[in-house]
């Protein structure tokens, strides 16, 4: 039976428990009016008609407790069809024999999916990583979300972070080992750590799986940067490097890898504001660091030259070395790389890296400068007998003079090169 709304004084409970059921084709053929009407179902279910044709399924009933009247939408047709939209309703009025307000209980479930959907590994991993990464490289962003995305997304990524347990995380981990990444893994496990502890802050989970299987894990490999430490070989090294047939900022780059022996990224991010022209050091700020502490790294003459010398080539932009591709970004990681392979030099036997363990090894066997000078001038941690670490200008006269001392071996090796007639220069001690 097709009713509209019911007639006044009729108790709208008895209304619409005791309207004729509906069929099929009444819910079909329902047509829109001039304005909206309601085909009663039975046990408070009706079918809201809109003059605009739409069909709504809804459930009139009474809170259980402060007895209001209330309204539960249901559907709409025919997504929902009667059959669908009568099962919503019984198993809405369960709840009411329970005790239990629908709307209130549907409103709980979707908070608990709320909560569940934003508190999965891979919706806190990247709410981590967009708070903590902003700082950080480009190179090292990459490399973070490259461990996210391969390593830990596809298997821990929809899973409730309050749920991982440390052998769901091991066997994770296990997989990458099992491919030979034993690096990777140990990566991974620190990446994942980050993220449990981010939830943990927050209030979002209460434990780091990852704390517990770090002895599970087979050791990390050391890692070595091939380098060219012998005299002779550094020599050759130079005078290659001044052959290289390279685009102008790369080649400056070269040149000043053997000088500034800083990491290879702080390099290639060098930026012209970051010159001291007045005092002749670079300065890089503490955001740019691997320790986070700001950097000097006092300029020999030599290092001057250079840096004058591509001035007028890129001193307009930003960066000193920039990308070919595009200004605004710095000169690619693997510049220097392919660089060095172009001049003849595997990977095993030089890298961009390797001109700090160059450095390193000959400012202390040959040049007999004091390890602590060198070791503050890599922007290692250094601390003193109290266990202070040094500021980044302690014994800053000291290094400039060493950094100008390093500068002037370099040319004397490559001058022996030029000449073939090389042989170990030994410099006084200071």
């Amino acid at each position: 039976m097709t009713v509209d709304t019911p007639k006044i004084g009729r108790s709208p409970r008895h209304y619409w428990d005791s309207a004729m059921p509906l069929t099929e084709v009444q819910v079909k053929q329902a047509k829109p009016k001039e304005k909206d009407y309601k085909l009663g179902d039975g046990k408070g279910l009706f079918l809201l008609v809109t003059k605009a044709g739409a069909k709504y399924w809804r459930l009139k009933y009474r809170h259980p407790h402060t007895k209001r009247e209330r309204l539960l939408a249901l559907g709409v047709y025919p997504e929902t069809g009667l059959k669908k939209a009568r099962q919503k309703r019984d198993a809405a009025r369960q709840l009411l024999l329970d005790g239990i307000d629908p709307s209130d209980h549907r409103k709980a479930r979707r908070a608990d999916n709320y909560e569940a959907a934003t508190n999965t590994f891979e919706a806190l991993a990247r709410e981590w990583y967009t708070i903590k990464m902003r700082d950080k490289s480009e190179s090292y962003r990459y490399r973070i979300m490259r461990v996210l995305e391969r390593d830990l997304f596809p298997y821990l990524g929809r899973r409730p972070i309050t749920e991982i347990t440390p052998p769901e995380l091991l066997t994770v981990l296990r997989r990458i080992e099992e491919r030979g990444a034993i690096d990777t893994a140990k990566d991974a496990k620190q990446t994942a750590s980050r993220v449990f502890r981010f939830a943990i802050a927050g209030g979002r989970a209460t434990n780091d799986p990852a704390a517990v299987v770090g002895d599970q894990l087979q050791p990390a490999k050391k890692k070595h940067y091939a380098a060219i430490t012998n005299p002779a070989d550094v020599g050759k090294l130079l005078v290659n490097i001044d052959n290289y047939q390279g685009t102008p900022t790369v080649r400056a780059a070269l040149k000043l890898a053997p000088l500034l022996f800083c990491r290879p990224g702080e390099l290639r991010a060098l930026e012209w504001e970051e010159i001291n022209w007045e005092e002749q050091r670079i300065e890089i700020p503490a955001e740019k660091m691997k320790m986070r502490e700001p950097h000097i790294i006092p300029l020999a003459r030599q290092a001057v030259a250079i840096l004058r010398d591509l001035e007028p080539l890129t001193g307009r932009f930003r960066y000193v070395f920039p990308s070919e591709r595009g200004a605004s970004r710095c000169m690619s990681e693997n510049a220097i790389r392919v660089a060095l392979r172009n001049m003849g030099y595997t990977n095993e036997e030089m890298t961009g890296h390797g001109f700090r363990a160059m450095a390193r090894t000959l400012l202390d066997e040959v040049l007999n400068e004091r390890v602590e000078y060198i070791e503050h001038q890599l922007a290692h941690t250094v601390k003193d007998a109290n266990g202070t670490a040094y500021n980044r200008t302690k014994h800053l006269a000291q290094r400039t003079a060493m950094m100008q001392r390093w500068a002037d071996y370099l040319d004397a090796l490559r001058e022996q090169a030029k000449a073939e007639n090389v042989v170990t220069v030994k410099f006084g001690t200071q």
